[in-house]
């Protein structure tokens, strides 16, 4: 009887144990099921938060662009470029909160960036009693314009979005519903805004001092211009003469595409693999990697700059100069500018990194060189070095001066004074005022030490 009780006892037991087991997991389950609709809740939220402050940004964009297209003055027309800017920014970092920003609204990424960059490109340019140009005005307008339906069409979808007439699905949602072949039972912020891109406005194309320019597509560089395209065993000779190698080591390994097509070649050189690019138009040496193991460092700054300039010199680069270095890992890599009648040319850059164990070549770059190297016709300075120091400012000493011409952000050149200068802190800066507006253009912050010079 004893035992009848105690194996009954048992079951009860047990029974017991599985039902505190089982209340449990279902607690756990419930628990996370909670904590995973409180976290779809709050992705909503945020969803439906940034895709608010998209929607006001773009009809802040409109605003400030119509103002701009309207002012008079170069400090308003300046102050309402720059809101420009500032708005089409914040749109941007709200596009790149919702789900769909790179899928679905690849126009209206573009436009923001587009709208934004003109805008201060304009700001930029504002000076003395100028303002902008009357084709520089129709271009705000038709900016204006397209923020304007932008605006519009955002603000019908976001009234949409807070009747429940269409839902901020996520993005894989999205994906895993279309390739499961299933249709929408509701209509979602991602097919909705397919609809925001086919029916985006058209925007013209503009030429300006900026990276969005028109006169950057297609553009041919300067010194490949007239050359013809070559085959791969052009290139691959073109490569051998470069390196003075034998041309049988090298195989083609790729095709690059870009702004210059070239063939690309690998050889196995001083235990190293070494890899050549050439352009595939005018067989020009685009860049040069070697991989080769690097023994003691032997020599000094100045001798490899010696190194590099002679490698220069055999190739036809003459007239460089050296403009800063770095040393890192056993290599001297030293940037070097074209000099034309005593001017500094910056945008004609390139790049060679000397080996300090026996001074050999280790990498070459000349994209710079290769897209903007010319015979210039450099005018006289409008603001002499006089004028120009005086809009330095009376913290910094001034070290050394000399003529430059930089590049802007839309591939422009502008003939600057370049003034070295001392602050107060024992750092040095790079001071560059425009030669013919007497405007400073930029300011460099030199960061020195025993390995070299960066610029920021």
């Amino acid at each position: 009887m004893k035992a009848l009780w105690r194996g009954r006892r048992g079951r009860v037991r047990a029974v017991s144990l599985l039902a505190a087991a089982f209340l449990v997991t279902e607690g756990f389950a419930l628990q996370a099921r909670a904590q995973a609709e409180q976290y779809a809740r709050l992705l909503e939220n945020q969803r439906r938060h940034a895709f608010a402050e998209l929607t006001a940004a773009a009809g802040e964009l409109d605003t400030a662009l119509r103002k701009a297209s309207l002012a008079a003055t170069p400090a308003l027309f300046a102050s309402q470029c720059t809101q420009a800017y500032a708005k089409a920014q914040a749109a941007q970092m709200a596009l790149g909160e919702l789900p769909y920003g790179n899928v679905e609204l690849e126009q209206t990424a573009a436009f923001l960036a587009k709208a934004g960059d003109y805008a201060m490109s304009l700001a930029r340019g504002a000076w003395g009693e100028a303002v902008c140009s009357a084709e520089e005005r129709e271009g705000l307008c038709a900016y204006s314009t397209a923020a304007s339906a932008l605006s519009q069409t955002l603000g019908e979808l976001q009234l949409q979005v807070g009747a429940g007439d269409v839902s901020l699905e996520d993005l894989a949602a999205v994906q895993a519903r279309l390739s499961a072949g299933q249709g929408e039972e509701a209509l979602t912020a991602g097919s909705a805004f397919q609809t925001v891109e086919a029916d985006f406005p058209e925007v013209p194309a503009l030429v300006y001092d900026g990276p969005f320019s028109q006169h950057l597509t297609g553009r041919t560089p300067r010194m490949l211009e007239g050359l013809p395209q070559v085959d791969e065993e052009t290139a691959r000779q073109a490569a051998a003469q470069f390196l003075n190698l034998r041309p049988e080591i090298f195989t083609c390994s790729d095709q690059g595409e870009g702004p210059l097509p070239t063939w690309g070649f690998t050889a196995a050189v001083e235990g190293g693999e070494l890899y050549v690019e050439v352009t595939r138009q005018g067989a020009q040496v685009l860049q040069v990697l070697s991989s080769r193991p690097l023994g003691t460092a032997r020599l000094d700054r100045e001798e490899a700059l010696q190194a590099a300039s002679e490698f220069l010199e055999e190739r036809g680069y003459s007239d460089m100069l050296s403009s800063y270095s770095m040393a890192q890992n056993g290599i001297l890599t030293i940037h070097f500018a074209a000099v034309q009648d005593g001017v500094y040319c910056y945008p004609d850059l390139v790049k060679v990194g000397v080996a300090l164990d026996n001074g050999g070549v280790v990498s070459f770059e000349a994209q710079g060189y290769l897209t903007h190297h010319g015979s210039r016709e450099l005018l006289e300075a409008a603001v002499s070095e006089d004028e120009a120091g005086r809009l330095v400012d009376g913290s910094l000493e001034v070290l050394s001066h000399q003529l430059a011409l930089i590049p802007t952000a839309g591939e422009y050149e502008v003939l600057c004074h370049e003034f070295k200068c001392q602050a107060e802190d024992g750092s040095h800066v790079l001071v560059y005022v425009n030669a013919a507006t007497g405007q400073e253009e930029k300011i460099l912050l030199l960061l020195e030490d025993e390995n070299g010079t960066l610029t920021l």
